[in-house]
This record gives structure tokens, sequence and C-alpha cells, in this order.
């Protein structure tokens, strides 16, 4: 009988987490970009319009060859946002794309389809909507599985993949995902929990504790906040089944960059090493002293490695 009772008091609780939402959110960025993608609305950058008018050429001279297009992609619980200190390197040599995906940062949350393949679509239909025929894709964390998902899908768009501390396998999903795909379990799981002890979840993805600041921790509970949040969050998880998908990286052939900081413990070398085996055109560097966020822990190595590598593709036949 106790028991029935928590279960009711919790109720009215449980049942706010677990409403989606579209539109715009309290906080929205006064600057923030949106454009609807098949019925959500899509928080994205663009370093090259498509509609900008061109530099004028000097008179006979051919036009400017147009710059080629990388798309960069986010993982689960994170925004473009995390993708700042990789722009500026990348968006001298290419167009850079960046967006938040369904359910995260200032994108739509939305009943529906939350997988990687249904990210994927959604990744490729932005690209559609901004003239963008093929691209590649530098993605981090779970955003990789979108990655994957995206090449397997339409391999003759995707040009290379440059791959952040990769979430990819079904072994590497915690306990606490898998009980979350029982109806009733995931919800109270994550109508309880999910929005708890975010500075200690934040904490264990970085080596260098001084990246965990207070505006940082701030922000991330600030953006769990947003309506819709939990219920996308607990959608996202549910989505992610890699047992059959994983069988198929093998037929993946793109040249591929893994980036991997070697003290990640959210997805821990291991993995690195074997997608570098799953993967027949990939190559696996590591980073010293770093954790989850390479891009971030190691800025300098990793955007100069990411940049050499996307270059190399410019020169290839």
């Amino acid at each position: 009988m106790r028991d029935l009772w928590l279960l009711l008091l919790f109720l009215p609780f449980l049942a706010s987490c677990f409403s989606f939402h579209k539109g715009p959110m309290p906080g929205e960025p006064a600057q923030a970009r949106f454009t609807d993608v098949d019925g959500v609305r899509v928080r994205f950058t663009d370093t090259g319009e498509p509609e900008a008018k061109p530099e004028p050429a000097q008179e006979g001279a051919p036009p400017p060859a147009p710059r080629p297009t990388v798309v960069l992609v986010h993982g689960f619980a994170s925004a473009l946002e995390v993708w700042k200190p990789v722009v500026p390197a990348l968006s001298k040599t290419h167009r850079v794309i960046t967006l938040d995906l369904k359910g995260f940062g200032w994108t739509d949350r939305p009943e529906g389809d939350y997988s990687p393949d249904a990210q994927a679509r959604l990744v490729m239909r932005l690209l559609d909507q901004r003239g963008v025929s093929r691209t590649a894709i530098v993605a981090h964390s779970w955003g990789s599985s979108v990655a994957l998902a995206a090449t397997l899908q339409a391999p003759e768009r995707v040009t290379r993949l440059g791959l952040y501390d990769a979430w990819v396998y079904e072994e590497q999903l915690p306990t606490f995902f898998h009980w979350s795909r029982a109806d009733g379990v995931g919800e109270a799981l994550f109508g309880l929990f999910y929005k708890q002890r975010a500075d200690e979840r934040i904490a264990l993805a970085f080596y260098d504790k001084k990246f965990v600041t207070e505006a940082l921790v701030e922000d991330v509970d600030a953006a769990l906040d947003r309506p819709g949040t939990v219920a996308a969050a607990l959608a996202a998880v549910r989505g992610q089944r890699y047992a059959e998908v994983e069988t198929r990286y093998r037929s993946i052939d793109k040249p591929t960059l893994l980036l991997w900081g070697r003290e990640d413990i959210v997805t821990p070398l291991r993995y690195g090493e074997r997608l570098s085996r799953d993967l027949p055109g990939s190559r696996l560097v590591t980073y010293p002293r770093c954790g989850h966020f390479p891009m971030i822990e190691a800025i300098a190595a990793s955007n100069r490695d990411i940049a050499a590598f996307l270059a190399e593709g410019e020169k290839a036949p």
C-alpha cells in the first residue's frame, strides 16, 4: 500500500516530465537561427550562405570554387555550442554547418522517433535545404552513431568522417539505459533522476576538472529544465539499439579519423581501438591527459588533426 501511495504522489510530477514540446522556448538566444525540417523547428548555424552574393571576381578570372562542406554533429544531452572551439579552425577551408539534433539544444522536442537513423535523416534533410549534396561529417560521442547512420543511408553523399570518442556499440550502453527501455521503468528513472547531480556527471567527462566550471554546470542545468527535455532524452535512449547496426560498420569504407581522449571513462579507449578495426578506412589518434571532450581539453592538437584530415580529402583526386 505504501508503494502505491508513493507512486500516486509522484504521478503528477512524472506526467509533467514526459510531455514533449514544439515551438519557441523561454530564454532562446536572440541571434539563434531556425528552419523547419519536416515539421521540426531546428536550430542551426552555417558559415557559408548559398544565398549570399559572392565576392566580385577580377575581370577575366574564373569564379572561386565553392568551399567543401563539413557538418558537425553533437552528442547526447549536448548542443551545437560544443563545437565553438572547432568551427574557427575548420571555417578557414570549409563551409561549416552545425545543428542541434531533435530533442536537444534549442531544437523542438516532438513525439516520435529519436533513433540515430531518424536523427541522420534530419541532418541530411537540413543539408538538402542548405543546398549541400556532399559533405564530410564530424561528430562527437552519440553523434557518431548518427554520422555512421547517415553514411549507411546515403554513402554517396558522405566524403569523410571524423569521430570524437564515439558512442556506437551496444556494449557501451549503461545498465540504466537498458532498464529504461521498459515501459514505466524508463519514465520513473528519467523522471526522478535525469536532472539530478548534473555537476557530477559533467565531472566524469573531463580529465582536468578545471573545465567543470560553475558557468558550465549552470548552462547544463538550464538546458535540462527546458520543456520536453526529459521526454526527448528518454526517447533518444530508447532509440539506441546497436546490436544489429554495429555488424554493418565494416561496410563503411570512408576515410575516417577517430579522435580519442586516453583518459575517457565515458567511452573508454578500448572502444576506439575496436572501432578502428571495424572501420576499414579509419585511423585512430589519441590525446594524453584528456577525457571525453578532446575538442575542449586538447583543443590545439585535435583541431590541428581534424583540419589536416579534412584537407587530405581536398587533395585526393
